[in-house]
């Protein structure tokens, strides 16, 4: 069975995985991830590539998933917030409107065939009106700081999403439905296989 390798520090993406029943060791990339693209799918899938790329520069075998999640509000790309200002304002944004939530994944074989898959998922989002009270709150308990779009899904910040449409762990931070439609390709099982 291939060894998959996941470039993402991200406790999230390493729990859904486990969720899945796939075995993985964890490389995280360390690309500079301040890169000039506006359109958000170019840009999800260039990062994810870049952070492929990477570790495949450090790693000499197995399978490379990389993974890059943002959000996008009428065409803005919104990363991780600044510090607690730029959060509430990031949520203001939000509140009371649709957003879609894009992650770019590749998957890198460092074997003989050098098989790349580099695809995207959009899942859009609903926010409900949000009072200055709740956002206040919400960003107390400090779970924006490192989210992009300044919040969690399947956090505190379920509580301000009023409804989705497409892949709920898309918005978690990795696509597992499309992902898995790619992983027997490079011979992973899931379940545990």
């Amino acid at each position: 069975m291939a060894k998959l390798v996941l470039a993402s520090a991200s406790p999230r993406r390493r729990e859904l995985l486990k969720q899945i029943g796939v075995s993985f060791e964890v490389f995280p990339s360390e690309v500079d991830e301040n890169i000039s693209i506006n359109d958000p799918i170019e840009y999800v899938k260039e990062l994810s590539y870049m952070k492929a790329l990477w570790v495949a520069e450090k790693v000499s075998k197995g399978i490379i998933l990389a993974a890059d999640t943002i959000v996008v509000h009428r065409g803005d790309i919104l990363g991780k917030p600044l510090g607690k200002e730029d959060a509430r304002i990031m949520l203001e944004k939000l509140s009371g409107d649709t957003h879609e939530v894009i992650t770019g994944i590749v998957l890198l074989d460092m074997g003989e065939t050098k098989k790349q898959v580099l695809d995207q998922c959009i899942t859009k989002v609903h926010f409900k009106e949000l009072t200055k009270e709740v956002i206040d709150n919400y960003i107390a308990t400090g779970e924006p700081m490192d989210k992009a779009g300044s919040y969690a899904i399947q956090g505190y910040g379920a509580v301000l999403v009023e409804k989705i449409q497409g892949d709920y762990f898309n918005v978690v931070g990795l696509p597992i439905s499309k992902l898995v439609d790619y992983l027997p390709e490079f011979n992973i099982k899931v379940f545990g296989g």
